[in-house]
C-alpha cells in the first residue's frame, strides 16, 4: 500500500537524514501502530526486501526495520523453535551491522544514524526476552523428549514428529542465544557507547547497561547485576542529535534512562531483587520504595492509564511491592519506604506477613510471587535426551534460587525471634535469653545477628559503606545482655504529607460528584 511505502521513507529519513525526535516518535509510536492495526493486525509486515526501494537499500536502516517487524510478529503468534532460532539471526545481524559502523564513525558527530532512546530500549529489551524465552523454550523440549528415553513416563513409546523436529533443529543451531553471545553484544554494546559521542551508540550504550543488569540478575549473579548498572551516571552526557529543536538540551545518563518509564522499572526492579538476595536491605528498600510510591500516585491520578504495556508495568508494581513486603519485615528499621507503599504492603500481604510472625510458613509463597523467572543457560545435549534420559530437572535454576532465599530467611526468623525478646528487657542474662528463644548454638546465634545485619549500603553521596539496619544496640559483658534501643527520629513532615495526599483525594471525590438542583 501507498502509506506503507510513505511510512517507510519517511522513517529512513528521520533515522538517517533529518534526525528530528519529535518527528521519529510520531512515526515510531504512532504511524507504525496505526498501519499495523489497518493492514497487518494479524499478520507479518512485508519483508526488508520487499521495501529495500523505499530506502535506497541501507543495510542498517533494513536491520533495524526487519527487528521492528519481527517483534510485531512474535507479539501476535506463538513462534516454534525455527522462529525463535531465526530470532537470533534478526538481532546478531543487527548488532553486526551496528558494531561496524561504530568502529567506522565512532569519532564523528555528525554520523548519520539517530534512534529515540524509547525505541533503542525496545529493541534491546525484546533481545532479552528472547533470549529468556528462548532458554525456556529449549529446556522444556529437552525435558519433554527426555520422558521418552530411559526411565521417562513414556519410555519405549516413539516420540510425536514434533519432540524429534525440535531435537534436530536445536541441536543443528546450537549456537543460537548462547548465552557468552548474547553477553559479548551487551558489552560491545556498552563499550561503544562510552566510547562514542553519537547520540545513537550513547543510547545503546546505556540501555545495554540496564539489559546487561537484568540478565545478570536472571542467572543469579546479583553482585554483577549491581556492576552493571555503573556507568548510568550523571557524568555521562549526551548532546541533542543534530535535529532537534533549538530548546532540546544535552541529558546525562540518569535523566535519559528515567525517562523511559519501562527502562526504569525494569532497572529498578532487577536492582531490587539483586539488593535484597545480597542481604543489602537498605538499598533494596530505596529504591525500590521511590518507584513503588511514584507508580502508585500515577495509577490514583490515571496518569499511566494511556502508556503501551500498562497492564505489565501494573504486574511489575505488585511484584515490587511483595518484595517490600519481604525487605519491610525483615529489616524493621523505622521509616525505610514512604507511608503510602507501607500502606499499600499491608493491604496486599498483611494476612501473609502475620501468618508468619505466628511461625507458619509463607516467605517462599510471597517470594515466588515476586521473582523474576531464573533462567538455566547451559546447552543440553540433545542427542542424549532420547538415549540415556534427564539427570536434571528443567526448572533448576529457579528452584536453586527459592531455596537460596529460603535458607536465608530461615536464618532470619530466628534473629526475629530474637530481636522481639531482646526488645522487652534492657538487660538479660544470656542463659534467661537462650531459654526463652529455644535455639540450637544459641551463643553463635546472638553473634550471628549483628553479622547479618551489618550491611553494604550507598550513602547520600553515592559511595558505598558498611552500616547496619538494626533497630536495637546490645553487647554481652559478663554473661548479660545489654539492650539499648535505636533513637527513634521523629519525622512529622511523613504525617503532613500523608494527610495532605488523602486531603487532596478526598477533593477530587468530591469534585467528581455531579449534582443536580
Amino acid at each position: 500500500p501507498l502509506p506503507l511505502k510513505d511510512f517507510v521513507f519517511d522513517l529512513h529519513d528521520s533515522v538517517r537524514t533529518s534526525q528530528i525526535p519529535s518527528e521519529q516518535l510520531a512515526h515510531y509510536t504512532g504511524s507504525f501502530r496505526d498501519l499495523t492495526s489497518k493492514y497487518f493486525e494479524k499478520s507479518a509486515w512485508p519483508s526488508p526486501e520487499a521495501v529495500s526501494d523505499e530506502c535506497g537499500g541501507d543495510p542498517i536502516f533494513l536491520a533495524i526495520y526487519r527487528e521492528l517487524t519481527q517483534r510485531h510478529l512474535h507479539s501476535i503468534s506463538r513462534p516454534n523453535a525455527r522462529d525463535r532460532v531465526g530470532g537470533w539471526k534478526v538481532y546478531s545481524d543487527l548488532f553486526d551491522t551496528l558494531l561496524e559502523e561504530a568502529e567506522k564513525n565512532s569519532d564523528s558527530p555528525f554520523t548519520p544514524l539517530f534512534l529515540l532512546p524509547e525505541w533503542t530500549f525496545d529493541i534491546l529489551h525484546e533481545f532479552l526476552y528472547q533470549f529468556q524465552g528462548f532458554c525456556q523454550f529449549r529446556t522444556g523440549v529437552f525435558a519433554n523428549a527426555t520422558k521418552y528415553g530411559p526411565g521417562g513416563v513414556s519410555e519405549g513409546k516413539t516420540p510425536p514428529h514434533h519432540v524429534n523436529d525440535n531435537l534436530e533443529l536445536l541441536s543443528q543451531n546450537k549456537d543460537a542465544w548462547a548465552v557468552e553471545s548474547v553477553m559479548y553484544y551487551l558489552h560491545r554494546l556498552v563499550n561503544v557507547g562510552i566510547e562514542s559521542n553519537v547520540p545513537a551508540y550513547q543510547h545503546f550504550g546505556m540501555f545495554a547497561s540496564v539489559t546487561l543488569s537484568r540478565l545478570e540478575c536472571l542467572l543469579g549473579d546479583y553482585t554483577a547485576c549491581v556492576s552493571a548498572l555503573d556507568p548510568i551516571t550523571a557524568s555521562w552526557v549526551v548532546q541533542p542529535p543534530r535535529g532537534s529543536e533549538d530548546d532540546v538540551k544535552a541529558m546525562n545518563s540518569e535523566e535519559i534512562v528515567g525517562s523511559v518509564f519501562g527502562a526504569k522499572i525494569s532497572m529498578t526492579y532487577h536492582a531490587g531483587v539483586s539488593y535484597l538476595m545480597l542481604r543489602r536491605y537498605k538499598d533494596a528498600a530505596r529504591v525500590l520504595g521511590d518507584i513503588c510510591a511514584t507508580m502508585r500516585r500515577g495509577f490514583k491520578s490515571g496518569q499511566y492509564k494511556n502508556i503501551v504495556g500498562v497492564e505489565q508495568y501494573s504486574k511489575l508494581y505488585d511484584r515490587m511491592i511483595a518484595l517490600l513486603a519481604i525487605i519491610t519485615h525483615v529489616c524493621p528499621s523505622h521509616g525505610l519506604v514512604d507511608e503510602s507503599v507501607s500502606n499499600a504492603v499491608r493491604e496486599k500481604h498483611g494476612n501473609q506477613l502475620s501468618k508468619i510472625e505466628a511461625g507458619e510458613e509463607g516467605y517462599e509463597d510471597i517470594f515466588i510471587f515476586a521473582c523474576p523467572k531464573f533462567i538455566t543457560p547451559s546447552v543440553p545435549t540433545y542427542e542424549d535426551a532420547l538415549t540415556k534420559g534427564s539427570t536434571s530437572a528443567h526448572d533448576t535454576a529457579y528452584k536453586l534460587q527459592v531455596s537460596h532465599f529460603m535458607n536465608e530467611m530461615s536464618n532470619q526468623q530466628s534473629m526475629m525471634k530474637l530481636r522481639s525478646y531482646m526488645k522487652l528487657y534492657t538487660s538479660i542474662s544470656v542463659e534467661k535469653l537462650g531459654r526463652l528463644v529455644m535455639e540450637e548454638e544459641f551463643s553463635a546465634l546472638v553473634l550471628a545477628y549483628k553479622q547479618k545485619m551489618r550491611q553494604l549500603e550507598c550513602n547520600s553521596s553515592g559511595d558505598e559503606e558498611y552500616g547496619t539496619v538494626m533497630d536495637i544496640h546490645y553487647y554481652i559483658k559478663d554473661e548479660i545482655v545489654h539492650v539499648d534501643e535505636a533513637e527513634r527520629q521523629n519525622r512529622f513532615e511523613n504525617y503532613f504529607m500523608s494527610q495532605i495526599s488523602q486531603s487532596t483525594d478526598i477533593r477530587k471525590d468530591i469534585e467528581s460528584i455531579s449534582v443536580d438542583v
